[in-house]
């Protein structure tokens, strides 16, 4: 069987918990169901699970995503604490299923724990529903020291300006070290705009990037909605914006301005999010076609340099991953994702136009073999220990059920 290699992608947003729920959420909700209502459902989920639960279900997610050509994932990880708000024994047991759920698949982590402190940009306290996820900054900046040379890159996420306030974010900011990588939820749906501008007395990207020093370092999450002035001054500041195109779509978010941005010479790359598909090529053709049904023509994320729109969706990826993940560009690069050459869908495939096959000519997985860091970890389409972990995953998955 001929193979053709492909450099690994990086999945910039994840929450593994839940890809739990996938589907389950498909229902009307309310007369004008939205993000709000679909977090019934997702806080309902949050609250069963333990780290056990956590570990099984984040290793048949990497499995996953390693099978669909990811080779590194930004967990963003904010289920910290038991359902009532208490601390596990062990502060850090639903963090440390995250890392044992990386290190037994073999993806490559950045684990992003997340300070969640406020339930809306009034400043309200947590909700009952919300406490497992709040964090003081204290007891933040313990755990995350604790966190450090646990064998995967750690970051740090905010999780949106309606849930940090502006001084524990500055206070956070400071004393981490220079280099980590920081993501934060923003401007993901309208709402949450009319209420930075109520509250804030600005739009929420607007306000970060005159609050913050924002840079290379950062990712910003969705970034849905944007004005003319926040696309371009995002695109200067070197920040990345992780687009989570079957999530927002799934959400009814919006659809983020990609041909303005690409054309400011933004920086981007993708996420999974609630991991309704675990495809990084359902994610870059779906970023396309949306920018397709906006503007309604073809072809649209492409430039006069790179007319392929794929080579120029996949050069995107790699060019983001190292700022947004915090892994060196000499080890992401060392990634590969080799193709079934035999495949139908690359029947006469030329270097020309091979990456366009492998996005935009269906659905069928056509990744053979992924290797990570050195170590062969899909073969033959299949993860070396996927079968037990399969297995557990359908056990934990019969309880949360129940």
């Amino acid at each position: 069987m001929s193979t053709i290699s492909q450099r690994g992608i990086a999945n910039l947003h994840s929450h593994a918990f839940q890809r739990a729920m996938a589907g389950l959420a498909e229902r009307r909700l309310h007369p004008t169901d939205s993000f709000w209502t679909w977090r019934e459902t997702m806080y309902h989920m949050a609250s069963r699970f333990t780290p056990e639960d956590l570990h099984a279900v984040a290793s048949q997610l990497y499995v996953e995503m390693l099978q669909a050509g990811y080779t590194t994932v930004c967990e963003f990880h904010y289920v910290h604490h038991r359902p009532d708000g208490r601390p596990y024994a062990n502060s850090l047991a639903m963090s440390e299923a995250l890392l044992q759920a990386a290190q037994d698949t073999g993806i490559r982590l950045t684990l992003l724990p997340v300070l969640y402190m406020t339930a809306g940009m009034d400043g309200a306290p947590l909700s009952e529903r919300q406490r497992r996820f709040g964090h003081t900054t204290e007891s933040y900046l313990r755990d995350w020291f604790a966190l450090q040379g646990r064998g995967a890159q750690l970051g740090c996420a905010f999780h949106s300006l309606r849930a940090v306030p502006a001084n524990a974010m500055r206070d956070i900011y400071e004393a981490l070290p220079a280099t980590a990588p920081l993501h934060i939820h923003i401007a993901e749906q309208a709402a949450e705009v009319d209420s930075a501008m109520q509250h804030l007395g600005a739009r929420p990207v607007r306000w970060l990037l005159d609050q913050m020093p924002v840079d290379s370092r950062w990712t910003l999450v969705h970034a849905t909605h944007l004005d003319e002035g926040e696309i371009r001054d995002l695109a200067a500041s070197c920040a990345t914006v992780a687009i989570c195109p079957t999530t927002e779509a799934n959400l009814g978010d919006g659809i983020f301005a990609a041909a303005e941005y690409f054309e400011q010479g933004g920086r981007w790359g993708i996420g999974s999010d609630s991991h309704i598909s675990v495809s990084p090529i359902e994610e870059l053709r779906w970023l396309e076609y949306a920018q397709r049904l906006t503007k309604q023509r073809r072809t649209v994320l492409c430039s006069d340099a790179e007319p392929r729109n794929a080579q120029l969706l996949l050069q995107g990826v790699a060019e983001s991953a190292a700022t947004a993940t915090g892994y060196t560009e000499h080890e992401l690069a060392a990634d590969t994702v080799e193709l079934d050459g035999d495949s139908a869908i690359l029947t006469g495939a030329t270097a020309q136009d091979l990456a366009q096959r492998w996005v935009f000519s269906g659905n069928a997985n056509i990744v053979r073999h992924v290797t990570v860091n050195g170590t062969r970890v899909i073969e033959e389409g299949r993860h070396l220990r996927g079968e037990p972990i399969l297995a557990a995953y359908r056990q934990v998955m019969q309880r949360l059920l129940a």
